[in-house]
């Protein structure tokens, strides 16, 4: 409500402020965004960081932090000498890298990376529930809804291309490029699973899992790191539970 529509004797209320955000780290982004209007692809020379100053009207120094972030996850390379690239490398938690050792037919290793995107994504969830901005938490919320929709109407492809939204979505609400990467990669390898056919066949828990991430969303709304953080580990061990089940009824029928 602005101050022309305001009651006769009201005071003007101060917008609410954002979380605090680092400037290397709104550049970075910028960065992230340029590269994509400039459809460069990996391997292509980027700008210098002269030229990205002018270019995002930020300083050479903030410019060279987020220049050191974006390198540090593997987003873009800088030469010595020779200038900045962007990365033909998914990052520093790559398929490339953790997929060296892990292995989607071994059930120790699914069960491990359960237990690494649980700690991922329950620190997420709770940077989020602080950090999440409006439009962060409509996406969050839309992603939920179109993964419900899925399974409602028994179409498995939109349930789990909402699953994956609601997820990094919550990712990106943490407003941390590590943990964003590592949830990334993490769900990514877990995609590999589909080689022993767990994906296809797991879904027991698809009633209950919408409504956990009713819940996850619902505390990340709130500004309930807590509960965000709980309810995002109770998903993930049902979820875990899920495959476990669908193991046990491969091996003993």
């Amino acid at each position: 409500m602005d101050s022309a529509s305001l009651p006769a004797g009201a005071v003007p209320q101060p917008r609410e402020a954002g979380p605090y955000r680092p400037g290397y780290e709104l550049v970075a982004e910028q960065i992230l965004q340029l590269i994509a209007e400039l459809d460069l692809r990996p391997g292509d020379r980027m700008p210098t960081e002269n030229d990205l100053a002018e270019r995002l009207g930020s300083s050479r120094t903030v410019v060279r932090e987020a220049v050191k972030i974006l390198s540090a996850i593997g987003r873009i390379r800088a030469q010595k000498g020779r200038g900045l690239y962007v990365s033909d490398d998914d990052g520093m938690l790559s398929a490339s890298r953790l997929g060296g050792f892990f292995h989607p037919t071994d059930l120790d290793h699914v069960y491990m990376l359960f237990e690494f995107r649980r700690v991922q994504e329950t620190a997420a969830s709770r940077l989020a529930a602080t950090r999440a901005t409006p439009a962060e938490l409509r996406a969050i919320e839309a992603a939920a809804e179109t993964c419900r929709h899925g399974h409602l109407t028994g179409q498995p492809t939109l349930f789990d291309r909402g699953d994956e939204d609601f997820h990094l979505g919550i990712a990106a609400a943490s407003h941390n490029n590590f943990l964003v990467s590592s949830v990334r990669e993490a769900r990514r390898l877990q995609h590999q699973s589909k080689v022993i056919g767990f994906l296809s066949a797991v879904g027991g828990h698809a009633q209950e899992a919408t409504e956990e991430h009713a819940a996850i969303y619902q505390a990340i709304r709130d500004g309930d790191p807590d509960a965000a953080a709980q309810a995002t580990a109770v998903h993930l061990d049902n979820t875990l539970e899920d495959y476990r089940r669908e193991i046990q009824r491969r091996v003993f029928g």
